[in-house]
């Protein structure tokens, strides 16, 4: 027969140990249970002024909906009719010209910082110069541009309002490129050099491609970044009451439209500002859907 084990002087065994371990146990599922209600606590509190704002959004911003909302231009102060149509024009004019800028700069450097430049000084720089501009306040943005531009130009300008939407616009097409190229698996790039492809034709067919659907999806969100920001576009494109496409001249668009009927004592001008308002958030909501579902599982 096998002699009995040696028990460790000091050590617990038997019930006490159980209840030891009852005690644990009990200390374990107590301190979860406190964690899952602060979390489910502060999940609802967020979620409650979410859908508040929400609810304010579209009780009042329904009410503003017309066929002249579409049609028609800002009306004069304290005035019944109008709409928002050269606000709508110029701010989809804005966005579009940012995009078109913003988008091609923001991929291209992505591609070298994840390509090209993973340990040179050169990307280390841009990648901390990218997280500055990805924190930075925008109205520092539409500062740098009013006293690049527009003091030189001597008036604001849609040009101006559209170069500050890019520069928002192009620190976050950099950081999804980037990352979504980091995704990519080392083994297709080896595989593609091993059979002897150029490294700039295996980034356009091999990694951009894999990564595509990401990129596009940074893109999309990056537009919805951009939308709805006013404080660069005061000091840049500032707005026109008047239906115009000429760039090169202030612009009506919807952010500063909605701050001034907004601050506005008049209940039209009021009324039109809540359906702004409607008329982003369901854009930037329409933008983030597509985002998350048509291209999440590309």
């Amino acid at each position: 027969m096998s002699e009995p084990l040696m028990k460790i002087p000091g050590a617990i065994y038997g019930p006490e140990l159980e209840k030891m371990r009852g005690r644990l146990q009990h200390r374990r599922r107590v301190t979860n249970a406190i964690a899952l209600t602060l979390s489910l606590a502060a999940m609802a509190f967020g979620l409650l002024w979410l859908v508040w704002i929400l609810y304010t959004t579209l009780s009042l911003g329904i009410g503003g909906l017309s066929v002249e909302l579409f049609t028609q231009s800002t009306p004069p102060p304290n005035t019944d009719g109008g709409g928002l149509a050269n606000a709508i024009v110029g701010s989809l004019m804005l966005v579009g010209v940012a995009t078109f800028v913003g988008t091609p700069i923001g991929i291209m450097a992505g591609i070298y910082l994840a390509e090209y430049g993973q340990r040179s000084w050169l990307a280390s720089v841009t990648r901390f110069i990218n997280d500055i501009l990805l924190s930075a306040p925008s109205i520092v943005v539409g500062l740098f541009v009013y006293a690049l531009i527009v003091a030189h130009m001597g008036h604001f300008s849609g040009w101006a309002g559209a170069i500050a939407l890019a520069l928002l616009q192009i620190p976050i097409v950099i950081r999804t490129t980037e990352n979504m190229l980091k995704l990519v698996p080392n083994a297709l790039r080896e595989a593609a050099i091993a059979l002897g492809t150029p490294k700039w034709k295996m980034i356009l067919s091999i990694t951009l491609k894999a990564s595509v659907a990401g990129i596009v999806t940074g893109v999309l969100l990056a537009i919805a970044r951009i939308a709805g920001e006013t404080a660069p576009l005061l000091f840049t494109a500032l707005s026109n009451q008047f239906f115009t496409v000429d760039m090169n001249q202030p612009i009506g668009n919807l952010p500063v439209t909605i701050f001034k009927f907004a601050m506005s004592p008049f209940a039209q001008w009021q009324s039109l500002a809540w359906a702004g308002v409607f008329l982003i958030t369901l854009g930037v909501l329409g933008l983030n859907i597509l985002a998350r579902t048509v291209f999440s599982n590309k």
